[in-house]
């Protein structure tokens, strides 16, 4: 199976077959959907967090421990992801994940009490994570077998998923629907979406000789993709953060209403949706090493002026700024991991384990921080990581390293 997370290297001469390229073009387009499909989810469950916390009398504090389970199950499961793509193919192992992350969404509008909340989001994070690791692999592998950076315009297809669900979530709400419903019927449209996008990413190409040992139990990140890693940690730790306090942020500390602090995040999370929508062309002409380092420096200029100012219009400016600053950084991180090593599986799943560890450690950071110095203060935590990334955008300058090329290497990659 070790040869199913392998693929030529972005060196390789590309295979300029017809049938290969129709291969490449199906592939894209189902990966690209399983994207979409995933953001979706994710922005659902986004907006159906204020009717759970009514409906079950949730306190912030509950609400908060309820929440918090699912980037626990994010991070338990996504260091075993490549071991799932070991036992049943990896093209295999990425249909049947995002069916059940879309087969859970409704789980917590009828989970049928606060208790049950919790396993809830633990099987949903468990299956975010896992699903997550798998697309992020079968979009390195095809950039990878392709020669072309495709991983920007994925995560922006993401972006975009989340954005239409919040659309959704508004339009449903000014029409009282009843969010169980809502939720029921956006995860059968999904599933059905799902299914078909499962279908174009192929088989799992059979293995030749004798049978690969199994990838590590627990693929925590190595030496070798840590400063990727540790990239990854502090891009995703301001996108995290900025996502989750920026409309609080606007609320408290400027003291707009809930419309333009709705409008701030908006801003944000556009001005990210379409930076990674055309990232991938501006990845070709300057190289993920420049992108990131600008990126970092434009983000870190968007965090000064949302602390320095306490008006809204600076204020939105500044948080575009960050978004637009930060957007690369996670597809970028996971291309460097698939071009560093050999086992494109563990590579992804290291990275994704480290870089997504800002999960759980960015809100309850940011909430002591504004708790103890102000919501400045926090922002301003923010606004370092942020710089941060110009500075570590050194250690996405890897080599591609060559890839013996075998008769299940030979054909696309599918990742894991």
């Amino acid at each position: 199976m070790t040869q199913l997370l392998t693929s030529p290297s972005l060196d390789a001469q590309p295979d300029h077959r017809p049938d290969h390229h129709s291969d490449h073009r199906t592939r894209h387009r189902a990966i690209t959907l399983i994207f979409l499909i995933h953001g979706t989810v994710a922005g659902t469950l986004a907006t159906s967090l204020p009717w759970i916390q009514s409906h079950d009398r949730l306190s912030p504090t509950a609400l908060g421990l309820v929440l918090f389970c699912a980037p626990i199950g994010s991070f338990v499961a996504m260091p075993t992801a490549n071991r799932v793509a070991h036992r049943i193919g990896a093209r295999r192992a990425t249909r049947l994940l995002i069916l059940l992350w879309c087969a859970l969404l409704p789980a917590p509008v009828l989970a049928g009490g606060s208790a049950l909340l919790f396993p809830a989001y633990l099987l949903l994070g468990m299956a975010a994570g896992s699903s997550d690791v798998m697309m992020n692999a079968q979009g390195v592998a095809l950039e990878r077998s392709s020669g072309r950076p495709v991983m920007s315009g994925l995560h922006g297809m993401w972006c975009l998923g989340s954005l239409i669900a919040g659309g959704v979530g508004i339009v449903a709400a000014q029409a009282h629907l009843d969010p169980r419903v809502r939720l029921l019927a956006t995860a059968a449209v999904l599933l059905v979406l799902a299914a078909y996008a499962g279908r174009g990413l192929g088989t799992d190409a059979p293995t030749t000789g004798a049978a690969e040992p199994a990838p590590r139990r627990f693929a925590l990140p190595t030496r070798a993709i840590l400063g990727i890693g540790i990239a990854g940690f502090c891009g995703t730790f301001a996108e995290g953060a900025t996502t989750s306090w920026s409309g609080v942020y606007v609320t408290k500390a400027v003291g707009a209403g809930p419309t333009v602090a709705a409008a701030a995040y908006t801003l944000f999370m556009l001005s990210m949706t379409a930076t990674r929508l055309f990232g991938d062309t501006v990845v070709r002409r300057l190289g993920p090493v420049t992108v990131v380092r600008i990126g970092g420096i434009v983000a870190a200029c968007g965090g000064i002026l949302v602390v320095a100012f306490r008006s809204p219009l600076p204020c939105m400016l500044g948080l575009a700024l960050i978004g637009t600053g930060i957007a690369m950084n996670v597809p970028l991180v996971f291309s460097a991991a698939g071009r560093k090593g050999t086992s494109l599986g563990e590579s992804v799943a290291g990275v994704a384990t480290i870089t997504y560890m800002s999960g759980l450690i960015a809100p309850a950071a940011i909430g002591w921080t504004a708790g103890a110095a102000g919501y400045p203060a926090a922002f301003a935590l923010i606004t370092v990581a942020a710089a941060a990334l110009a500075l570590l955008a050194g250690a996405l300058r890897t080599r591609p390293e060559h890839v013996p090329v075998t008769p299940a290497a030979s054909e696309p990659a599918s990742a894991g």
